[in-house]
């Protein structure tokens, strides 16, 4: 049971980048399953997830617009596509299944990917 997650780079602000988490060992669950972020000096938080409960996709506030969430089944991977980034997306990503609740105040029971880095210069 493994999550890889890779795509994380360098890249100046208002590039995109494409982060991926691929799984293996097992199926990506369809709901429960997000992205989340820890930069230098602050909390991991929780900024996309799928909702657990109804499926829902939620984005934190300071992604909200500019990340979007999404899967690839027959690849049993999980996508997160970043646009417009900012000096303040600097961070280490994780992907995370068995997510209980997304945001600052997460709950994760499942599984955590080892991070990619993501930096943007200004």
């Amino acid at each position: 049971v493994q999550l890889q997650a890779s795509g994380g780079g360098l890249v100046q602000a208002g590039g995109s980048l494409r982060l991926s988490c691929a799984a293996s060992g097992f199926t990506l669950d369809y709901r429960g399953i997000g992205w989340f972020r820890q930069a230098p000096g602050k909390e991991r938080e929780g900024i996309s997830c799928i909702s657990i409960s109804d499926g829902s996709t939620y984005y934190a506030d300071s992604v909200k617009g500019r990340f979007t969430l999404s899967r690839d089944n027959a690849k049993n991977t999980l996508y997160l596509q970043m646009n417009s980034l900012k000096p303040e997306d600097t961070a280490v990503y994780y992907c995370a299944t068995g997510v209980g609740y997304c945001g600052s105040r997460y709950k994760v029971f499942g599984s955590w990917g080892q991070g990619t880095l993501v930096t943007v210069s200004s």
